[in-house]
């Protein structure tokens, strides 16, 4: 039962990320037509800052308790920083040809992660 709740875990951390990493990677070609649809709070900067801590908070959750109770493997984990180390390079590094690479790129390394996660959690034999 607690393998069910980590995997589910993970296929949230999966679409949190992914949704982050789709948002990052289209704001800069539809910010103009965001009012339009009436969905200009997507380019508010706290929007990206939840979307962020969310993966964050999930995927330290997920990977973190399956690392210490199923699969003991820190590659997901590895995973995870660097795609969270993509992200931050992406926003405060104030090269703004970064951001739309780094940032799309860290959060599909994350989505990778949980991906990884659900692979290893799923071969044990626990």
């Amino acid at each position: 039962m607690k393998t069910i709740k980590a995997l589910n875990l993970d296929k949230i951390g999966i679409t949190a990320s992914t949704a982050c990493a789709i948002h990052c990677a289209l704001l800069p070609f539809v910010l103009t037509l965001l009012p339009f649809w009436g969905l200009e709070f997507l380019a508010d900067p706290a929007v990206e800052i939840s979307m962020i801590l969310l993966s964050l908070i999930i995927g330290a959750w997920s990977l973190g308790k399956s690392y210490r109770k199923i699969h003991h493997q820190i590659l997901p984990i590895i995973i995870l920083i660097l795609g969270f180390a993509l992200i931050f390079i992406g926003h405060f590094s104030g090269i703004e040809i970064l951001e739309p690479i780094f940032i799309p790129a860290g959060g599909l390394a994350i989505a990778g992660a949980h991906f990884w996660n659900i692979r290893l959690s799923k071969s044990c034999s626990h």
